[in-house]
């Protein structure tokens, strides 16, 4: 691994073809692919991106609310998210306090061999170390809003560090480019997650953001007034918020009102 990467990067009219492609996608299922896809021409087989527009000031906030994509393995992914590995992760960190930058993992490697990790950021470094996730760079992305953050870790499997120095060198700017392209229109599609609404709910949330009252939609839906309430209180729930300007504005963020009927 310490010879010189073999990896055939695409011209500058296949890059532009994928962008073009990227942001005529309809769907995350349809976007997603396309951006592995892109990443593996450079030599990336592991790709881990997350964002939310529901950060607190010290942390990422609930999972829940945030769009994670990834093709890391699921017992890894189990371990980094479940057993909230991700709150000590130092590339994680890095993100929350560099919007619009990279980092080589290379930074994250010598900390650990200075001993500058803590025992929690090393239990990490050793995680990802059984999952061969050391070798990459991470991308941070400009905040949309106070409350926004994400990143994308890009990692290969069959380069070194080095390796992947090297070809940041030389193609950096594209791969931050595509990477940054690939944030903003993943951030600009419906994302359900454990967040799901339904058409009724969604409906509701619609006419309510119109200005209609709960008796304008009562009227409309030819339904009586404590059906319209139901509908609104259970998108609350669904949304886990209190009220139903919040669970507007939380839809809002999702992106899963006023979307096209095709994608209901």
């Amino acid at each position: 691994m310490n010879g010189p990467t073999t990896v055939r990067c695409p011209s500058a009219t296949e890059l532009l073809s994928a962008l073009k492609g990227l942001t005529q996608a309809k769907t995350l299922e349809e976007a997603w692919p396309m951006v592995l896809k892109q990443l593996a021409q450079y030599g990336f087989d592991r790709v881990f991106y997350a964002a939310t527009q529901f950060r607190t000031k010290n942390d990422f906030g609930d999972l829940s609310d945030a769009v994670i994509l990834t093709n890391y393995p699921p017992d890894y992914i189990k371990t980094f998210l479940g057993d909230e590995y991700y709150k000590n992760a130092p590339t994680i960190e890095w993100v929350s306090h560099n919007p619009g930058s990279a980092i080589s993992w290379s930074h994250s490697r010598k900390a650990l061999m200075d001993g500058a990790l803590t025992p929690a950021q090393t239990k990490v470094m050793e995680l990802n170390a059984r999952y061969n996730i050391k070798a990459g760079f991470t991308v941070s992305f400009p905040r949309l809003s106070q409350r926004s953050n994400g990143g994308i870790g890009v990692c290969s499997s069959h380069m070194s560090q080095e390796q992947i120095d090297a070809l940041w060198q030389d193609k950096g700017l594209e791969i931050e480019v595509l990477c940054n392209l690939a944030h903003l229109k993943l951030n600009d599609l419906p994302y359900i997650g454990n967040r799901v609404l339904t058409t009724r709910q969604r409906d509701a949330l619609e006419m309510v953001a119109d200005g209609k009252t709960i008796q304008d939609i009562a009227q409309l839906w030819e339904r009586n007034v404590a059906t319209v309430e139901k509908h609104l209180r259970l998108a609350r729930e669904a949304l886990d918020v209190d009220t139903t300007a919040q669970a507007i504005l939380k839809a809002s963020l999702l992106n899963q009102v006023f979307i096209s009927s095709s994608l209901r």
